[in-house]
């Protein structure tokens, strides 16, 4: 008999409104996730400290771990002082970097996470990959899919815009990474897991259309949502694939050779984007995406990010030596300088008509 179906491995809860924070102990219990509130919370000492202190009374079971930052010793130390309790679940409450330590902790201790986002500044608040700094730079490691996603709207609001922004950028990315896992599936016969493709597509088309900003409900959970069904796609391809192309390449490249200059990890990835769109001839969709970045509040040129156009120039030509092995735009078209000059020169009238 042939097995007609598959299991996706995806959250048990994924809980996007306003106030659901305060719900956290009776969700978790309602779910059987932890009926006990024996819970390990991993926070940050900025945040994260106001936060426990609004949370603490409903959960008077939790113990309370403050991590330092968001390295792999970070991580181990978290996982190491952790294994001393009896946990029902690891709760890691705050960004970005206090919840891939989260992740990667519960994971070395063997218990499920529950991921509580403080911002949306990337999809990673629901992916199979903590990334986390080590003595090499930055490495990213798997992990299991949270048990849970909680996002509390009203926290989300109270964060700086800039992350709201970032997350935005991240979202939209994930349109030109598919098309480059495409293009690397006509060119190279790269195999395309559609289910994760059309996951990713969607969650940034979902972004793309919608009118709302960012002080809005409405446009702030189809962001969340959006960043989430990312991360599952993630782990339904067993690859940063469908959320991953020019786009981070880009990204990654502003980071290695500006590491003190670089801007936001979403601001650098809708950058790319945009551009990458542009090189493939998608110019409409290149606009497009530029119009929705512009209105958002986010860079479109490299000034806009105080980088020069020589600078660019540059990140783009090294943007390929990142992720050695991936094909994307980028590798297909193998431009020189001057023609990535000329691109970039065209890219930018076109956007600016």
């Amino acid at each position: 008999m042939p097995v007609l179906t598959r299991l996706i491995p995806s959250p048990l809860v994924v809980d996007i409104r306003a106030g659901a924070l305060d719900d956290l102990a009776g969700v978790l219990a309602d779910q059987r996730i932890s009926a006990s509130g024996k819970l390990a919370i991993a926070i940050s000492g900025g945040s994260g400290a106001a936060l426990r202190d609004r949370i603490a009374p409903a959960l008077p079971g939790a113990t309370w771990y403050e991590v330092g930052g968001g390295t792999l010793d970070d991580a181990i130390k978290l996982a190491d002082a952790m294994k001393s309790g009896h946990y029902d679940a690891v709760v890691g409450l705050g960004g970005g970097k206090i919840i891939d330590c989260a992740k990667f902790a519960a994971a070395r201790i063997g218990l499920p996470l529950v991921a509580v986002a403080t911002n949306l500044s990337h999809d990673g608040l629901c992916s199979p990959v903590a990334t986390l700094d080590n003595d090499a730079g930055r490495g990213s490691y798997g992990v299991p899919n949270p048990i849970a996603v909680v996002i509390d709207l009203d926290i989300i609001r109270e964060a700086p815009v800039r992350f709201v922004r970032s997350g935005i950028g991240d979202a939209l990315s994930n349109i030109s990474a598919v098309a480059d896992w495409e293009l690397a599936n006509r060119e190279k016969g790269e195999q395309i897991d559609g289910l994760a493709a059309a996951m990713a597509r969607q969650a940034g088309e979902a972004v793309l259309r919608h009118p709302g900003g960012v002080g809005d409900d409405g446009f702030l959970t189809v962001l969340a949502e959006g960043l989430v069904l990312t991360g599952i796609s993630m782990s339904v391809a067993g690859d940063s694939r469908p959320a991953s192309g020019a786009c981070h390449e880009i990204n990654h490249a502003f980071d290695l050779l500006f590491p003190k200059r670089a801007a936001s990890h979403g601001e650098q990835c809708g950058l790319g984007a945009a551009f990458a769109m542009h090189l493939r001839g998608a110019y409409e969709d290149s606009r497009l995406m530029a119009e929705v970045l512009r209105r958002h509040g986010l860079p479109v040129l490299p000034e806009e990010i105080g980088f020069s156009v020589d600078e660019f120039v540059r990140v783009v030509e090294y943007a390929p030596q990142t992720r050695p092995g991936r094909y994307t735009i980028l590798e297909h078209l193998d431009l020189s300088v001057d023609q990535i000059r000329d691109a970039y020169a065209d890219y930018a009238k076109a956007i600016a008509s």
